[in-house]
């Protein structure tokens, strides 16, 4: 099957507004999303596929689209990132983290904290597109399956290519820790700081035992006005882009650039939670991404 054929034969979830052009929310959610594993992203009228990976050859990613983080990077999180936890197999990217004891290169007793650490215990991989691909404005889609246990902290998210964080801004289209998934925009205010809009959603648990089982479809509809992200057909947050200029840079506007991926999956640190009782492996699969935008 072509990548067109297998685009078409998955069901649509998105459609056009006739008022404004745009994805209609209320469209959106009146879709029936009891069959998750077969929905997929059909843009509204005027967009074009941009962009894709479907990760159906095995081996390593794409090195055309993705480079790989090295050693302790952020959050004080607790992994050593390095390229042989991401792989594609059987179709799908999978990010693994292993409980694995590798020796810091970088190792200072008096450094700051990614070199006080002589060893990590922890092992996985972030895939970014920096320096291959970045985007600005269009439909963003990914369908993933996320292991919820503790300790683990799998994001999907862009930051801008210029300006350093957070005046370059932030998007965390999926990210899950200590049991809800959460829709982020960040940008630089007034103070030096991060402006924050979040929506924190619990899953899983008493009331979806199987969540975690099932894959996901997760969607951002980035246009010059404003960020919708979506779940499972579902608007999770909408962020009026008319808020996010920086007084520090003369009202600069970072959601008005280009801005690159980030498929990662941290181990513990400031957000992730204790990973001491999970048993590892641990797993991040996508089955795709797609980025369509305007023709």
């Amino acid at each position: 099957m072509t990548t067109h054929q297998a685009l078409s034969s998955r069901r649509s979830f998105l459609r056009r507004s006739a008022a404004t052009g745009t994805v209609a929310a209320a469209a959106l959610n009146r879709l029936d999303y009891s069959n998750a594993a077969t929905t997929t992203l059909r843009p509204p009228r005027g967009y074009r596929l941009a962009w894709h990976d479907e990760f159906d050859r095995d081996g390593r990613p794409n090195p055309r689209y993705w480079g790989c983080e090295h050693g302790f990077v952020r959050n004080h999180e607790a992994q050593w990132y390095q390229p042989e936890n991401a792989f594609c197999r059987d179709g799908r990217l999978i990010i693994q983290a292993r409980r694995q004891r590798v020796k810091n290169p970088d190792y200072r007793a008096d450094g700051d904290w990614r070199q006080r650490r002589q060893f990590a215990e922890y092992t996985s991989a972030a895939l970014s597109t920096r320096g291959k691909r970045a985007w600005q404005f269009g439909l963003f889609a990914m369908r993933a399956r996320l292991d919820t246990r503790p300790g683990l902290w799998p994001a999907w998210w862009m930051l801008g290519i210029s300006k350093p964080w957070p005046a370059c801004g932030e998007i965390d289209i999926m990210e899950y820790y200590a049991g809800h998934v959460n829709a982020n925009v960040a940008w630089q205010n007034a103070a030096g700081r991060a402006q924050w809009v979040s929506k924190f959603t619990p899953v899983g648990g008493p009331h979806d035992p199987f969540w975690a089982k099932r894959f996901h479809l997760w969607v951002m509809d980035w246009q010059p006005s404003y960020i919708r992200l979506y779940m499972d057909g579902t608007l999770y947050n909408h962020v009026d882009l008319t808020r996010t200029l920086d007084p520090r840079f003369n009202n600069f506007n970072p959601f008005h650039q280009p801005a690159y991926m980030i498929l990662d999956l941290a181990v513990g640190g400031r957000s992730g939670g204790n990973p001491a009782g999970t048993r590892f492996p641990g797993y991040f699969e996508v089955d795709y991404i797609r980025v369509y935008q305007r023709r």
